[in-house]
């Protein structure tokens, strides 16, 4: 027979995992570089930019349409490294807490 008062159990460790978790993603960071190295964006699990890297070389009125999309293409790779990191680590909190119901996916609980 199923045991709802267990599932419900096991919903509320999952929640308090959920929770611990997120609040450990302020620590995870991520970088993105594009130019070959020449701009470097890190972010945190936060989705929140924290540096920008410029090489010297690029701060020059003549380069300014370059460098805007150095730095959107650096940004946009660091986002998906760290959407990468998040989804790892909000899988690996809720590992054996919520169960694997194949067809069910769960990692769009997290985004």
């Amino acid at each position: 027979m199923f045991d709802i008062m267990g599932m419900m159990g096991k919903v509320k460790e999952a929640q308090a995992k959920i929770k611990e978790a997120q609040a450990k993603l302020v620590h995870l960071t991520a970088e993105g570089e594009s130019g070959a190295g020449l701009v470097k964006v890190t972010v945190n699990g936060e989705r929140k930019v924290l540096k920008i890297d410029l090489d010297e070389s690029l701060l020059t009125p003549n380069d300014k349409e370059m460098l805007t999309d150095l730095v959107v293409a650096a940004t946009n790779i660091a986002m998906e490294a760290i959407e990468v990191k998040i989804k790892a680590a909000m899988k690996d909190a809720t590992d054996g807490v919520i169960p694997n119901i194949p067809g069910m996916d769960l990692g769009g609980m997290f985004g």
